[in-house]
């Protein structure tokens, strides 16, 4: 079972895939274009180029995981963009808002990190 973890390190790739590729072309697609180990367990999220489905490929030490969603009616509107990086991070709270269908650019949470002090303190 895939667990998203706050820790978890999540790279969106900006480009459509080809969704024919399985866990070997995708693998290919982190060290090639993303520039990424596929196995640092690292989870990666791929479109498809009708942007109906998404694909998640992780590794979790012992092989990977492939998961695909395809939406029922309509196309993932929000999929990230960049002019430079061919792949983009995400905390985890934004990808739960891109599995549903939502703008993860749009998703407000708390900060993943923030100090913290002991109350008395200076």
């Amino acid at each position: 079972m895939i667990q998203i973890t706050p820790q978890m390190r999540i790279l969106v790739a900006v480009e459509a895939v080809d969704f024919r590729k399985g866990i070997d072309g995708l693998a290919a697609l982190c060290r090639q274009v993303l520039e990424a180990d596929p196995l640092s367990g690292t989870l990666f999220v791929f479109c498809g180029r009708s942007r109906r489905a998404l694909k998640c490929l992780v590794y979790d030490g012992q092989g990977f995981w492939l998961c695909q969603k395809r939406l029922s009616t309509g196309f993932f509107r929000a999929w990230p963009k960049s002019d430079s990086s061919p792949a983009l991070p995400l905390d985890p709270h934004q990808l739960s808002t891109l599995l549903w269908n939502g703008d993860p650019a749009q998703s407000q949470a708390a900060p993943m990190w923030r100090r913290v002090t002991a109350v008395g303190a200076p």
